[in-house]
């Protein structure tokens, strides 16, 4: 191929790269478009979100809509629950004013049908889909952090690299426990790293209807359904890449910077 047959298929395949940028949001909308009012496809997740007038305690903000069970919800509660033998109690007997918000975490993540625009498939034993940088409302992040910083932990992502050989999730050999504010030294630390990015922190505040709240009041609605709305409006309009828009439009200066050197 000559030099004018090389330089038209550099332009070809720059040309073909910003397309597949520009239509990348489109199509991962039609891979799942029910972004609102769904469950996601987890080891204890519903496969619909329903009514469940009995649910245990910090999880009865959603008895309306539902994507968890009453049996579910009264583990949530436990210190180390069945549902994962996960226990808050790895470094010593976590506070009570912490634990409370790891209840409201576990609370949302297991009950919300509010979750669709944040989830994306992952290949795992135990789920199919996981969440991924939801924004969290900025008083419910820092409120975390700041009931948390003097609790304790031995890890700053509690997503993996745990031991198990007990059955239960104790800590790795040579870490060390030490306060969460030694982990996690900022509110976005904790809230982005502890559930390996499930989460982001924003300046959004309860009730901008641009953020997720773990806490809120049911006898006033759920508010969470109106930031859902938004962002699945958003992202079905093409307009929140999540990571393949920007390696394609990454590929098309070093397509063009090629055919430079080819010239």
């Amino acid at each position: 191929m000559g030099t004018q047959g090389q330089k038209d298929m550099a332009w070809r395949l720059i040309a073909l790269v910003l397309l597949l940028a520009w239509t990348a949001p489109t199509c991962r909308a039609r891979v799942r478009t029910d972004l609102l009012n769904v469950c996601m496809d987890a080891k204890h997740h519903k496969a619909k979100p329903g009514p469940e007038d009995k649910l245990h305690a910090q999880c009865t903000p959603w008895r309306k809509k539902a994507c968890c069970t009453v049996s579910t919800s009264q583990e949530l509660h436990k210190d180390t629950s069945r549902l994962y033998n996960f226990t808050w109690d790895h470094c010593g007997k976590m506070e009570p004013a912490c634990k409370r918000h790891f209840i409201q975490d576990n609370c949302l993540y297991e009950c919300s049908p509010n979750l669709g625009p944040w989830i994306q498939e992952v290949n795992q034993s135990w789920r199919k889909e996981r969440i991924l940088q939801v924004p969290l409302c900025r008083e419910d992040c820092e409120q975390w952090w700041q009931d948390c910083r003097t609790s304790y932990t031995c890890k700053s992502n509690w997503h993996r690299g745990w031991n198990w050989t007990s059955g239960v999730n104790k800590c790795p050999a040579r870490t060390t426990c030490r306060t969460f504010e030694a982990y996690f030294p900022t509110p976005a630390a904790l809230c982005e790293g502890i559930w390996d990015h499930s989460y982001k922190a924003t300046n959004y505040r309860r009730g901008s209807g641009r953020c997720i709240q773990m806490w809120f009041d049911p006898a006033q609605g759920n508010p969470n359904e109106e930031v859902a709305r938004f962002y699945a409006g958003a992202r079905n309009a093409g307009v929140m890449p999540q990571g393949i828009e920007h390696l394609l439009l990454s590929l098309a200066p070093m397509l063009y910077l090629w055919l430079l050197g080819r010239v």
